[in-house]
């Protein structure tokens, strides 16, 4: 095996033109992780900043900035004439990540699964759940206000007050802390976020497809009053600016449970998967055919609803990208303010 086949099997950089993360940053990451994983070995020698340059068509000054990163976190050394080494000290050189959400489900899921896909053996991540309850987020925050590098919440409550919020999160730096989904009234906002606009994103997303609900006698929202789990009011007020701009008959109902009868030719906005089985179920003892009788539009994308009733129409968020995105704020020490990605997808049940 020649040198430069050594090079490929030590030194496989994962770089990707597909994210804002610089290349000697990836190029940091790669290392890091091929020495968690025991392919890089306590005191090898690492190319050359002209060969791993040469040979990754990447500028030298690229190179030198990774490994002066990996220098300042005491992952690698240098000897002068000799070149640089993995330090036989190696220090805990993985980030400690708190992920705080308010429940479980598979939106949640899909965000903390690219999370940790991109921080994969560059970080550790606890997950824990806060159930919107605000007494059990502020007790978890202040229990472990100094034990992270980063904190990663998503601040839905059952109640809480502005103030209180603001208290809490004064424990932890700003620089590491993103919230993610939801902007409450009164946080102060000098922190990462990606976030959805509830009000405006369903407003834009269901005035989209107005050309296609014109034909619909009256929109309904079946609104969960879910004391538990509560949604986003602003989802409601962006339904009923749609509704009065648009000039369309509505109702706002917390269960299909109050519908008596389902009204042909009505669509229905429904929010969340177990409101959305009942209302399927009751179309098909009403003898009603989903997508020629009644439309349906749900919140959220899954991968049933593509298949479930040849394909039901849903507008959602992107969580994946969410994910992805927070990686990114980590990996590049950087703070941003974001507005996640939101839009309709037209199947047939419109």
């Amino acid at each position: 095996m020649d040198y430069m086949e050594d090079l490929v099997e030590f030194f496989t950089l994962e770089l990707s033109e597909n994210t804002t993360i610089p290349k000697y940053k990836q190029i940091a990451k790669s290392i890091i992780t091929k020495v968690n994983r025991g392919v890089i070995e306590p005191g090898q020698k690492l190319p050359s900043i002209n060969q791993l340059s040469t040979y990754y068509l990447l500028s030298r000054d690229t190179i030198e900035k990774a490994y002066a990163e990996l220098k300042k976190s005491e992952i690698i050394v240098s000897s002068r004439g000799l070149g640089y080494f993995i330090s036989t000290k190696l220090p805990d050189q993985k980030l400690k990540v708190l992920v705080l959400f308010n429940k479980l489900s598979a939106y949640k899921k899909e965000i903390y699964n690219a999370l940790a896909h991109e921080l994969e053996d560059v970080a550790n991540i606890s997950l824990r759940i806060f159930h919107c309850d605000f007494r059990m987020f502020n007790d978890i925050l202040t229990e472990n206000s100094s034990d992270y590098h980063y904190y990663v919440i998503m601040p839905h409550f059952t109640e809480y007050q502005p103030s209180e919020l603001n208290n809490t999160l004064s424990k932890i730096s700003k620089d590491k802390l993103i919230v993610l989904d939801y902007l409450p009234d009164g946080m102060t906002e000098c922190f990462s976020s990606i976030y959805q606009d509830f009000n405006e994103d369903i407003y834009e997303a269901l005035s989209e497809t107005n050309h296609i609900l014109e034909k619909y006698q009256e929109v309904n929202l079946v609104f969960p009053d879910n004391n538990t789990y509560p949604y986003p009011k602003e989802i409601v007020r962006g339904f009923l600016k749609f509704c009065s701009q648009h000039q369309h008959q509505y109702s706002i109902i917390s269960s299909v449970n109050e519908i008596k009868k389902l009204k042909k030719g009505s669509v229905y906005v429904v929010i969340s998967e177990s409101e959305l089985t009942k209302l399927i179920k009751l179309a098909r003892q009403s003898g009603l055919t989903v997508g020629r009788d009644i439309g349906v539009i749900s919140y959220n994308d899954t991968e049933l609803k593509e298949v479930l009733e040849n394909g039901i129409t849903v507008i959602s968020t992107d969580f994946k990208e969410m994910g992805r995105l927070t990686a990114e704020s980590i990996l590049n020490s950087k703070k941003i303010h974001q507005k996640n990605r939101f839009g309709l997808i037209l199947r047939n049940s419109l």
